[in-house]
């Protein structure tokens, strides 16, 4: 099962990044391989989103859970569609010059080939999909700017 972690220091507060990515709804602005988003349900403690994501002619959608622990903790699980498994969980943490973000997905899929070819490009993806998040904090709150 492909597996990713990394730890970011930005110039960002905790609050800023955690409002970013409990933004599902926009994720289809910024997000590579993001073509749409529905939202079934949305409070503050958990949403329900339906992805389309795809690469060229290929679309698939799924739907998974987002429980949100305010200003500290994202979590992700899959619900439905076409993969085995997906969890990802971000933790936010201030710092005096802005916030460490630590994040980890993992995932697997129903098709062994299709996982195995998944994760040649999985740590290019991820790349891609962290550094987009990155950029929509620049764009949001303007590089550096932390209050």
């Amino acid at each position: 099962m492909p597996h990713h972690h990394e730890r970011r220091s930005l110039p960002y507060s905790a609050a800023q990044m955690y409002d970013l990515v409990v933004d599902v709804r926009s994720y289809a602005e910024f997000l590579p391989w993001v073509a749409a988003v529905r939202i079934r349900a949305d409070n503050a403690d958990e949403t329900l989103a339906d992805l389309i994501v795809g690469f060229r002619n290929l679309r698939e959608q799924f739907s998974s859970r987002v429980l949100k622990t305010p200003k500290s903790k994202v979590v992700v699980d899959y619900l439905d569609g076409p993969m085995r498994h997906l969890h990802n969980q971000w933790l936010f943490e201030d710092t005096p010059m802005g916030c460490i973000v630590d994040f980890t997905v993992d995932f697997s899929f129903h098709n062994r080939i299709f996982e195995a070819l998944a994760g040649q490009f999985f740590d290019h993806a991820i790349g891609k999909m962290t550094d987009a998040f990155i950029e929509r904090a620049d764009a949001l709150y303007g590089a550096g700017n932390n209050s």
